[in-house]
């Protein structure tokens, strides 16, 4: 053994080692410097393309990528009065942010955990996967990878784009590197914790941000979540639409495996991160996640779709202002450029869409809905109608259902607040919001706004002014126009207050004339109408509504709360203010008042339109109201009864309503035993019950109208609307009422004259001195010189001044008869029983006959009877016996020779004609016909 190794030989095997160890050695430093040169050759080259890929990319400042990174789009918020929400903005992705201190720790756990274990260690990137990148991208591997970090994923989500390729990859990293360097670890993670999708809700909307996904699906706060809530939510943001638990209808899958695995291994991560325990993870699995799912809720938009886009119009309207005016540019400037009107629209639409902001609103919640659900009840709208309309699809002509719509509006007085309003029957059917959109003709309601208010105002009238209501022409530069009142009648004489309670037309055309040169139309637009055109100025017709374009119920409602106000407007608004996520207030309502009436002509207004529903047109209401307060108002009706309205104001409210087919045509007259008017007056009321049931300290104050100073109460006569005089004060003609003091009236009448007069066939003229008393009566007489006040020269029928009341009796218009000058011709005399009888002359100033007896032949003869032209022309006696013969007389007293003798005796009934023998003209001559002949007896 000791032979065999010897020590020669251990040394040589020595040697051979050392010898092997060296060559291993300077072969293995060989392969280290070897690799090292082509590691840093690799490291050069792909240093050298990454620094070529983000050559041109300029390092962010701080406060652009912090604007990048917060830039993320966030739904608008509405709330109804009194901080009550309403919802959010229409949005192709709903967004809520929220801080991080207000997220559960559960799914922030659950969110680094699966996401990015390491994201408190490393500087916004990890190596491996650079290296990961710079593989893939050398070999041209099919799999590429995303941000693996959630400082990179922000990165990817905010400033770049979605691109998969390694420039992209590039720009991440070397942003992700800045963004760790300016950012905390706390402000990246909630601001990707704010961005991430989520997929859908329980409503099938898509959602972004950790609190849109927790109220959206679960129905809780982020801040409230469970550990499995906040599991299965940290595990959706990998594959949103797939893991998603719902449909976009918003049901629930079938399947929710691939959800509930992804669940399991947020959890299996979490536990290995020593984030939950062993007991911890092992209840959640168990728990069954499913029941936590929140069902289906309608949006505001679904469950309010008039009131959500009135206000989203509304409130893109107001940005369209601000945005212009922050840049330089006016309203009339957008006006007045289209294109440029386009872009701030957009710009709105963008702002509204993505920046969060607050939108408080004045509307009531709990009076809207109940006028919401009164309407959908109602039973007394009318029949619908069927209309031929194209087909926007087909460009075909097609039948289509029409029903009758309504819209209505609810306005607070003081402030201009609109409290509530109804849109329409049916969103669904019929999107145009018939309260703010619709423009319509608003007939009569347009009296006091535009003719009886203004002429007041002017002191051209007063409620005791007198106007005749008697047939009307007006020539106009097309044709001659003829106003009717809807009952087809005229009234005579009526006072402003008497014509606005009945709604009489021809009153109101009459007064409008007298004003129409100093432009009443300029009333109208300082209360808010904004569709008048040029020639609405110019047209009688408009005095009763008839505009051309036509008006909202908003401002025809928004109009009558001017006189609630004292004669100043207070224009209606909608949005209270509107509040940027940061709670900076960008928008806030501020009232500008319009004086317009002076507070007399505002109140003398208000107590001509308490009579419209005392007595009037609107009487109808009595009894349908649950509660009573002091209102005023006023009805309308469109040409052809196309719309109906109702317009009502009280020292709080202004409410109206209106009535009609999209397509305009007549209401029906009367469905289910009511007329269109009283359908519409029922609906009103209904409606002001439904809104006095929330708020009656509201809707039924207890304070009237309070009648300001100036104002006072002076008699007037019927006739002229001038001081009374003692005539018409003995004829019962006297009336009062409240007057402006600058315009009371201050002359004494003078056009009511004691006069007499002939009647022929009804009509009335003036007697001459010579005219027979016999034919004439005592009366009190209009002096034709009235109608010169009011530019009336010509009027066949006089009478048709004389309203057919009882107090008018003995009040008459007489026109002058003119006499032709000489005697009328004789008449034909004949006797048929018992009866004579003649023929009505044909002379028009005949204004009667007298007809003579003698009781033989030789006796003088005298009147038995003196009867008026128009009467029955016979004289009938049954014991009639004597000599016959009769006259005629015309108004300047002169007779017609004796008709021919009629004798009633056994003899032969003819004799010759006597001479004429004059008529007594004594008292007893006077006496009736039938006492003569009973004294002759």
């Amino acid at each position: 053994m000791d032979k065999k190794w010897n020590r020669p030989s251990l040394q040589k095997i020595i040697h051979h080692l050392r010898i092997t160890y060296e060559v291993f050695w300077n072969l293995f430093l060989i392969f280290i410097v070897v690799g090292i040169c082509l590691f840093s050759f690799a490291f050069g080259v792909g240093a050298g393309y990454f620094a070529s890929l983000v050559k041109d990319e300029k390092p962010l400042p701080y406060k652009e990528m912090k604007r990048d990174i917060y830039n993320y789009e966030e739904t608008t918020h509405i709330y109804f009065a009194n901080n009550q929400y309403l919802g959010h903005f229409r949005s192709d992705l709903e967004r809520d942010e929220v801080k991080l201190d207000e997220v559960s720790p559960h799914l922030v756990h659950a969110v680094i955990a699966t996401e990015d274990e390491h994201f408190y260690e490393h500087k916004g990137v990890v190596p491996k996967a650079i290296i990961r990148a710079l593989y893939q991208e050398a070999t041209n591997s099919a799999m590429r990878s995303g941000g693996s970090t959630l400082t990179q994923q922000l990165v990817k989500n905010q400033i770049l784009t979605n691109e998969v390729s390694f420039e992209r990859k590039a720009k991440e990293v070397l942003l992700a590197l800045r963004l760790e360097k300016f950012f905390s670890k706390e402000e990246i993670l909630e601001a990707y914790l704010n961005v991430v999708p989520f997929g859908r809700n329980a409503s099938g909307r898509n959602i972004a941000g950790i609190q849109a996904a927790a109220k959206g699906i679960f129905g809780v706060n982020a801040k409230d979540l469970t550990l499995p809530q906040a599991a299965f939510l940290a595990g959706l943001p990998q594959s949103p639409f797939r893991y998603t638990p719902f449909t976009s209808d918003g049901e629930v899958k079938d399947d929710l495996s691939p959800a509930l695995n992804r669940m399991k291994t947020v959890l299996t991560r979490m536990k290995k991160a020593g984030y939950i325990s062993d007991k911890e993870y092992k209840e959640a699995l168990q728990y069954d996640i499913t029941k936590d799912f929140i069902s289906s809720s309608p949006s505001p938009i679904e469950k309010y779709p008039w009131l959500t886009f009135e206000i989203e119009r509304r409130a893109k309207n107001i940005f369209i202002d601000l945005l212009a005016k922050k840049d330089g540019y006016e309203k009339k400037d957008l006006l007045s450029n289209q294109n440029l009107y386009n872009e701030y629209v957009k710009k709105a639409e963008k702002q509204l869409r993505q920046n969060g902001y607050t939108i408080y609103t004045t509307i009531d919640k709990d009076i809207y809905e109940r006028m919401q659900a009164v309407v959908e009840k109602y039973p007394y709208f009318g029949s619908d109608i069927t209309v031929r309309k194209r087909d926007e699809k087909t460009g075909q002509f097609i039948s289509v259902r029409e029903p009758v719509e309504v819209g209505a509006m609810l306005i607070e007085n003081k402030t201009g607040k609109i409290i509530s309003f109804v849109g329409g029957r049916d969103y669904k059917r019929q999107q145009l919001n018939h309260a703010t959109q619709a423009y319509r003709s608003n007939g009569s309601t347009m009296k006091p706004l535009l003719v009886y208010a203004p002429a007041m105002e002017m002191g051209v009238v007063q409620p005791g002014s007198v106007v005749p209501d008697i047939d009307l022409e007006i020539r106009t530069s097309k044709d001659v126009y003829r106003p009717k009142n809807a009952d087809g009648k005229t009234h005579g004489l009526t006072s402003i207050r008497y014509a606005l309670q009945r709604s009489y037309n021809i009153p109101a055309i009459r007064t409008y004339m007298r004003i129409i040169d100093q432009r009443p139309v300029s009333y109208l637009e300082k209360m808010g109408f904004t569709s008048l055109t040029q020639e609405d100025a110019t047209i009688p017709s408009l005095a009763l509504g008839a505009l051309t374009k036509g008006v909202t119920v908003e401002e025809n409602v928004n109009a009558y709360a001017t006189f609630a106000n004292g004669g100043t407007f207070i224009d209606a608004y909608l949005i209270e203010k509107i509040v940027d996520k940061n709670g900076n207030i960008v928008y806030e309502h501020k009232s500008q008042p319009v004086d317009v009436f002076s507070p007399q002509t505002a109140y003398l207004t208000i107590d001509m339109m308490r009579d419209v529903i005392r007595n009037g047109t609107a009487s109808y209401l009595k009894g349908k109201l649950k509660f009573s307060a002091d209102w005023a108002g006023k009805t309308g009706t469109g040409q052809d009864t196309k719309d109906a309205w109702f317009v009502a104001t009280n020292p709080n409210v202004t409410f109206g309503i209106w009535m009609g087919y999209d397509t305009p045509k007549p209401l029906e007259n009367r469905y289910k035993g009511l007329t269109y008017g009283q359908r519409n007056l029922l609906l009103w009321a209904q409606l002001m019950n439904a809104a006095y049931d929330v708020r009656p300290e509201l809707i039924a104050p207890k304070e009237r109208f309070n009648m300001p100073g100036g104002i006072v109460r002076r008699s007037y006569c019927a006739i002229s609307g001038l001081l009374p005089s003692d005539l018409c004060v003995k004829h019962g003609l006297v009336k009062n009422d409240l007057y402006n003091a600058k315009f009371v009236p201050r002359k004494v009448d003078s056009y009511l004259l004691s006069s007499t007069f002939v009647e022929i066939n009804g009509k009335r003229y003036i007697a001459l001195p010579s005219t027979p008393k016999e034919f004439t009566k005592e009366g009190v007489m209009i002096d034709e010189t009235l109608l010169e006040e009011w530019g009336i020269q010509h009027l066949n029928d006089f009478s048709k001044l004389i309203p057919q009341r009882e107090q008018w009796g003995q009040v008459f218009v007489a026109k002058k008869l003119e006499e032709n000058g000489k005697k009328p011709d004789p008449l034909s005399l004949k006797l048929k029983g018992n009866t004579l009888s003649w023929n009505q002359h044909d002379e028009q100033d005949v204004i009667g006959y007298r007809l003579y007896r003698a009781d033989f032949d030789g006796a003088p003869f005298r009147v038995i009877a003196s009867i008026q032209a128009g009467q029955s022309l016979s004289f009938t006696d049954s014991s009639l016996n004597g000599i016959y013969y009769v006259t005629a007389v015309d108004i300047g007293g002169l007779e017609s020779n004796p008709s021919n003798i009629v004798r009633k005796t056994q003899q032969s009934s003819t004799i010759p004609l006597p001479e004429p023998v004059e008529p007594q003209k004594e008292p007893k001559q006077q006496q009736n016909p039938e006492q003569q002949e009973s004294e002759q007896q």
